[in-house]
């Protein structure tokens, strides 16, 4: 298994380490609720240097990422980050991702850890017009620090104005003595705060710095199980679970991140079309238990006539909630709020209900 900068600090501190898009990374430290609740009460710190970055660079850089990607790159200024995906002929999403513009001719797109050889394979694929592509993916390390004192944490290791970063912008400069450290406000938790790109070399001395910065707010190491509880509170998609190559971007609700404007021609664009005038077969939708139970991911869903109507592709018991929540693929029909629904579980149909995300406030 690869290991990340930060990986022998995990193992240190007693982490329960698991494989995940083969590399070594931990699970949780001191459970998923504890965890979990760190982040939306306090501060925590997320190893998210699993995650690849791919530069785009040079005068064809635009028209290669307007071919790509779903979301219109003509209305990002320096300094923008953007969310959006790749799509692949037949209108299924391939991956995910977000997109930084530092200047015209300089990009930096951030894909999923699980995804990094297949989204290269895409890209080199599609490069056509002779963009400079570069795969940095083991030469950027990344850390996030989410939560409600995430701000005031980091704000002692910088003369930054971090205030004045507003939500999925970035800026450059110097951190924790580090130069040239990238600070992005995008976060995967509902529950704010920022994420950091650096030279892996400079890793271990960044890491005891934040924790140094927050150990008056209660600051602590969290785990990728806390990771999925928090991003599903908020009802954000898990690439693999909610999204994949068989799920379109408007079967997902990622609609208003498929921008179908002139002069943009990307890969998939006539399959988007065609499923827009013909209408979709399926809809994600995020629903409430009202019997008591956990649904998860491949669970069935069914009607009030025991019906199959669609499946779970996440679910958990909302540590915020104590309720389980989660999300799935129906038929439109039923993908309406206040909508009643059952999830099979053990052959029981618990009773649910439509709703709208966030399901945590």
């Amino acid at each position: 298994m690869k290991k990340t900068p930060f990986t022998d600090l995990h193992i240190a501190l007693g982490a329960k380490m698991h494989e995940f898009a083969g590399y070594n990374m931990p699970i949780e430290y001191s459970g998923i609720i504890d965890e979990h609740t760190t982040v939306v009460d306090a501060v925590g710190v997320f190893d998210v240097s699993h995650m690849g970055e791919f530069w785009v660079q040079g005068a064809k850089a635009f028209e290669f990422l307007q071919k790509v990607g779903s979301n219109n790159v003509a209305t990002l200024k320096d300094g923008d980050v953007q969310y959006t995906c790749f799509i692949n002929e037949t209108g299924g999403i391939i991956d995910d991702y977000l997109l930084y513009r530092f200047n015209e001719e300089k990009y930096l797109m951030v894909v999923n850890a699980s995804n990094i050889e297949k989204d290269w394979a895409w890209c080199v694929k599609q490069n056509t017009m002779g963009a400079d592509l570069e795969n940095a993916s083991d030469n950027i390390a990344q850390l996030a620090i989410q939560g409600p004192k995430a701000k005031e944490t980091l704000q002692k290791l910088t003369d930054i104005n971090l205030s004045e970063i507003p939500y999925y912008h970035f800026t450059i400069g110097k951190f924790a003595g580090v130069e040239n450290v990238i600070i992005s406000n995008t976060g995967y938790t509902g529950a704010g705060g920022f994420e950091l790109y650096f030279s892996p070399t400079e890793g271990e001395k960044i890491w005891f710095a934040i924790f140094e910065a927050g150990k008056d707010f209660g600051i602590k190491p969290i785990g990728l199980g806390a990771r999925d509880t928090l991003r599903l509170e908020m009802g954000y998609c898990l690439y693999g679970n909610d999204i994949d190559d068989e799920h379109s971007p408007l079967q997902a609700g990622l609609g208003w991140i498929t921008k179908l404007v002139d002069n943009k021609p990307f890969v998939g664009r006539e399959a988007i079309e065609q499923e827009k005038a013909n209408g979709i077969s399926r809809k994600l939708c995020a629903f409430e238990l009202l019997d008591k139970g956990i649904p998860r991911h491949g669970y069935e869903i069914v009607n009030e006539n025991d019906e199959i109507i669609g499946n779970v592709t996440s679910g958990t018991m909302s540590p915020v909630l104590k309720i389980g929540i989660g999300l799935g693929y129906v038929k439109p029909e039923y993908a309406k709020v206040d909508t009643e629904i059952f999830v099979k579980v053990r052959n029981r149909n618990l009773k649910a209900k439509v709703v709208k995300t966030p399901f945590r406030k």
